[in-house]
C-alpha cells in the first residue's frame, strides 16, 4: 500500500504508518489497565450481589447490569466517535467505568444494593468502550495488517483481565488497610487502572486515528467509503438489522456472535457462586479455624478459575485469527460452538469437581474466542462498506443484550434447576447454532461444487 502523509491541524506533517503504530501501542496499554476492572467485576460481582441483596436469585444482577449497559451504550459511543473521534468516546467510557468502580466500593461500605447495580451499569460503559477499541485499531491500518492490529489490541486485555480476579486476596488486604470490606479491595485496583487508562488515552491517542483517517480520505489519499466515518443516528439499530438481514452469511455471523456471548456470560457469571456454595457444603461441620482457612482458599480458587477462563477468551486470539484466515470463517465458527458445547457438558456433568468446572470454563473461553473472532470477520465481509461501521455497532449492542439476558436469567435458572441445569440450557443453544452453521457450510460447499461442475 502506498504511504501518504497528512497534515495535522497545526501544520505538522504526519506519517499515518507511524501514527498507526503508536495508536495500537496506546490502545493496547489502555486495554491492559482497564482489564483489571472487568476482571474484578467478573470474579466478585456475583458474590457482592448475593451478599447485599440477601438472595441467590440476584447473583447474576451485577453481570446483567454491566452487559446491559454496554449494550445500550454501544451505538451512542459509536456515534460520539463519529462526531468527535475515538479519543472522546474511549475516554468517556473509561471515566464512567472509574466512577462505577468507586460506586461499587461505596455500595460495599453502605450495604446499598441499588448503588451496587448503578456502579455495575457504569462499568458497562467501560466494557462498551473496550469493545470499540478493537475498531479504533484498524482506522489507519492498511488492508494487509488489519487483522493483526485488531488481534494485538484484543490480546492485550488478557494481562489485565487475568490479573483482576487474582487480586481478590491482595485486594482484601488493601481493603482492610483502608478500612473497607474485603470484597471492596479489588475495586481499589480497578479504579486506579481505569484512571490510568483514561489518562493514557487523553495524552497518547493524538492525533485521533478516526479523525486523521477522515482527513486523509477528504484529501483524496485514500478512496472514501460511504458511511464509514460514523453511525447514522436515526433508526441505527433498524438500519443495521436490515443490512444484516439482506445477507445469509451476515445472519449466520450475527447469530454465532450473539449465541456464543450469551452462553459464555450465563455460565461464567454463575460459576463463582457455584464454587462458593460447593465449598460451603464441604465445610459443614469443620472447626471454626479450618472453615475460615477453607473460605479463604475458595476465594483464591474463584479468582484462579475466572483468570483461566479469561485467558481462554483472549490469550489465543491471534491463533484464532490465524485459523480463521487459513481454515475459513464457517469452520472456525463450528469449532467455536463445538468447544462451547463440550465446555458446558464438562462443567455441568462435572459440577461436583472444581477441577472439571475450571476445565469447562477454560474450554468455554476458547470456544467464545473462536466463535467471536471468526463470526466478526465473516460479518465484516458480508455487508457493504457503507453499512460496516453501523453493523459492527449493532453486533456489539446485541452481544450486550445477549449477555444481559444470559446473566439475568442465569440467577433464576440456577436457583430452580441448579448449575448443571444452567449448563444444559447453554448446551441446547450451542448445539442449535452448531447445527445451523454446519448446514450453512454444507450448503455453501454444495453450491460451489455445482457451480464448478456447471462451469
Amino acid at each position: 500500500m502506498k504511504i501518504f502523509e497528512a497534515a495535522a491541524p497545526g501544520g505538522t506533517v504526519l506519517d499515518p504508518r507511524r501514527v498507526q503504530h503508536r495508536t495500537v501501542s496506546v490502545l493496547s496499554a489502555a486495554q491492559l489497565l482497564s482489564g483489571v476492572g472487568s476482571g474484578a467485576s467478573l470474579s466478585v460481582g456475583s458474590l457482592l450481589a448475593v451478599q447485599l441483596s440477601g438472595s441467590n436469585a440476584w447473583a447474576g444482577s451485577v453481570t446483567t447490569a454491566v452487559t446491559l449497559a454496554a449494550a445500550v451504550a454501544a451505538l451512542p459511543l459509536a456515534g460520539l466517535a463519529g462526531r468527535r473521534g475515538r479519543r472522546a468516546a474511549l475516554v468517556t467510557g473509561q471515566l464512567a467505568a472509574m466512577a462505577g468502580s468507586l460506586l461499587i466500593i461505596l455500595a460495599t461500605v453502605t450495604g446499598a444494593f441499588p448503588v451496587l447495580l448503578l456502579g455495575a451499569a457504569l462499568l458497562g460503559l467501560g466494557t462498551a468502550a473496550n469493545l470499540q477499541a478493537r475498531f479504533a485499531a484498524v482506522d489507519l491500518a492498511d488492508t494487509g495488517h488489519r487483522g493483526r492490529s485488531l488481534a494485538i489490541v484484543v490480546w492485550s486485555v488478557t494481562i489485565g483481565a487475568v490479573a483482576g480476579p487474582n487480586l481478590i486476596r491482595p485486594g482484601a488486604v488493601v481493603g482492610e488497610a483502608l478500612g473497607l470490606p474485603a470484597l471492596a479491595g479489588p475495586f481499589v485496583f480497578s479504579t486506579a487502572g481505569l484512571a490510568l487508562a483514561a489518562l493514557l488515552l487523553v495524552v497518547g491517542l493524538r492525533p485521533d486515528p478516526l479523525l486523521l483517517a477522515a482527513r486523509i480520505r477528504a484529501a483524496g489519499a485514500v478512496p472514501a467509503a460511504k458511511g464509514t466515518t460514523g453511525v447514522r443516528r436515526r433508526h441505527a439499530l433498524r438500519n443495521g438489522l436490515r443490512a444484516v438481514g439482506a445477507s445469509p452469511r451476515a445472519r449466520l455471523a450475527l447469530l454465532a456472535i450473539v449465541a456464543a456471548h450469551g452462553c459464555m456470560v450465563a455460565v461464567m457469571s454463575m460459576t463463582p457462586l457455584h464454587l462458593q456454595l460447593l465449598s460451603e457444603g464441604s465445610m459443614a461441620g469443620m472447626p471454626a479455624g479450618h472453615a475460615y482457612a477453607a473460605s479463604t482458599d475458595v476465594l483464591v480458587l474463584i479468582g484462579f478459575t475466572i483468570s483461566l477462563h479469561i485467558a481462554g477468551m483472549f490469550a489465543l486470539s491471534p491463533v484464532m485469527g490465524w485459523l480463521t484466515d487459513k481454515a475459513g470463517r464457517r469452520p472456525v465458527i463450528i469449532l467455536g460452538h463445538g468447544l462451547i458445547l463440550l465446555a458446558v457438558c464438562v462443567a455441568g456433568f462435572g459440577q461436583q469437581q472444581p477441577v472439571l468446572v475450571t476445565a469447562g470454563l477454560v474450554l468455554l473461553g476458547l470456544g467464545w474466542s473462536a466463535a467471536t473472532i471468526a463470526a466478526s470477520t465473516l460479518l465484516a465481509e458480508s455487508v457493504g462498506a457503507e453499512d460496516r461501521v453501523l453493523v459492527q455497532g449493532v453486533a456489539d449492542t446485541l452481544m450486550g443484550v445477549a449477555g444481559a439476558v444470559g446473566a439475568g436469567f442465569s440467577g433464576v435458572v440456577i436457583s430452580g434447576v441448579g448449575y448443571q441445569g444452567l449448563n444444559l440450557a447453554a448446551a441446547a443453544l450451542a448445539a442449535a447454532v452448531l447445527a445451523v452453521a454446519v448446514h450453512a457450510m454444507v450448503r455453501s460447499r454444495s453450491t460451489s461444487q455445482a457451480a464448478a461442475q456447471a462451469g
